[in-house]
């Protein structure tokens, strides 16, 4: 049975291969980190995680971990409305609200499901989608469940939303949902405008800040503290997988009826295991030093600002972006794989990105600033692009 579905599989990725365009895993047996360790046993600069407070091994986050096994165990068993909700886990939605200042909050085992689930249980045929084109994939298959009109404009491009929403005028709910950064540029989305135009037009809106949170706003609270409108945004979505912890672990966070039906109707909720203590517990954690202090986000600030100044000097194009991603455009994609492969020869783990992650012909490295990282590793990390990018000839 498997014979001719065999022979197409193995002519596909020989046509990636020889294409130069075979994604292959890099295996690290280190903790994550600025620096981090491959299985060889080389030591390299990891300028590609999603690691932005570098709180993926923070001590206090372990030590959190560690007493939640003590005290609750392993695992939960079960889905939340079952006997899978445990005391920390309402204690840690109630952070998570607290710290965006919306009304309520539901976990999920990932933003993926979290954006895979919101919009069935709220919206109908007779209600209207709008969507920024660069929108995550968990927020283009979350949509692609839902029966209600899906409607499409250019990233970021307000002119094109009011278009949209006026196509959409006849439908009973409108919600506006956007990343609150775009992973692949780096871009922060103009959330004050969307929510102006949301007014005008009586639409919701929703915003992903998996790449925002933590990260952009003075204190790390994301595109609402950025734009001064806490408390506009009526849906907000995230991770626990990225600034905040980099484990595992998505929510939804917003207005009050709206996380209570999500509670009632959402499937990735209703038939997914709830989130692990020690994930749940090291969440708490994290939340209660982000209210003690902004040092971390201070210091990826200075190193984002420090890093996109001096990459430019140095003559590579880079997207414009106000988040700790720099986009350094390389548009061709077997040269993003071949000046990530000499950098990683320079002790810099980056990872080139090419279609169709990113459109044809827009290939690229995207760095990812941490405040784990230290001047040192910016230094040698520019020095690095330096000699490649001569190397390569695209920079002289």
């Amino acid at each position: 049975m498997y014979g001719k579905i065999k022979e197409h599989l193995q002519n596909e990725l020989k046509s990636i291969e020889e294409a130069g365009l075979f994604k292959r895993e890099r295996v690290i047996v280190s903790p994550q980190d600025a620096t981090i360790v491959l299985a060889d046993g080389k030591e390299v600069l990891n300028f590609c995680a999603n690691n932005y407070l570098g709180l993926s091994s923070h001590p206090l986050l372990i030590k959190a971990a560690e007493d939640a096994l003590k005290t609750h165990g392993f695992g939960m068993s079960s889905v939340r409305f079952i006997c899978g909700t445990a005391d920390m886990h309402k204690e840690l939605e109630q952070k998570i609200a607290t710290f965006f200042g919306t009304e309520d909050t539901l976990l999920y085992a990932a933003c993926f499901d979290a954006n895979g689930g919101i919009f069935e249980p709220l919206f109908s045929e007779a209600d209207a989608i709008i969507s920024d084109s660069l929108n995550h994939a968990s927020i283009i298959d979350g949509v692609r469940l839902c029966k209600a009109q899906r409607f499409r404009y250019a990233n970021a491009d307000m002119a094109d939303l009011e278009v949209q929403l006026q196509n959409a005028r006849d439908c009973r709910f409108k919600v506006i949902v956007t990343d609150g950064v775009f992973s692949m540029d780096g871009n922060v989305a103009p959330v004050d405008k969307i929510c102006q135009l949301a007014d005008q037009y009586d639409a919701l809106v929703m915003v992903d800040e998996c790449h925002s949170a933590g990260v952009v706003g003075k204190t790390g609270r994301g595109v609402t503290e950025l734009y001064n409108i806490r408390g506009k945004v009526d849906i907000i979505t995230g991770t626990l997988g990225k600034a905040f912890g980099g484990a595992i672990g998505g929510f939804t966070t917003g207005r009050r009826e709206i996380i209570e039906m999500l509670r009632q109707r959402s499937r990735p909720y209703l038939f997914s295991n709830s989130l692990p203590p020690m994930i749940t517990q090291a969440g708490i954690a994290m939340f209660d030093m982000m209210a003690e202090t902004s040092a971390l986000q201070d210091k990826l600030h200075e190193n984002t600002d420090y890093f996109r100044t001096e990459i430019m000097k140095a003559g590579f194009t880079i997207k414009p972006s106000a988040s700790a991603i720099v986009a350094i455009m390389l548009y061709d994609a077997r040269l993003s794989q071949e000046f990530a492969a000499q950098l990683l020869e320079e002790g810099i783990y980056v990872i080139g990105f090419y279609y169709p992650v990113v459109p044809k012909g827009e290939a690229r490295i995207r760095v990812q600033l941490s405040a784990a990282h230290s001047r040192e590793h910016l230094d040698r990390a520019l020095s690095a692009f330096v000699k490649v990018g001569k190397a390569l000839k695209v920079i002289r």
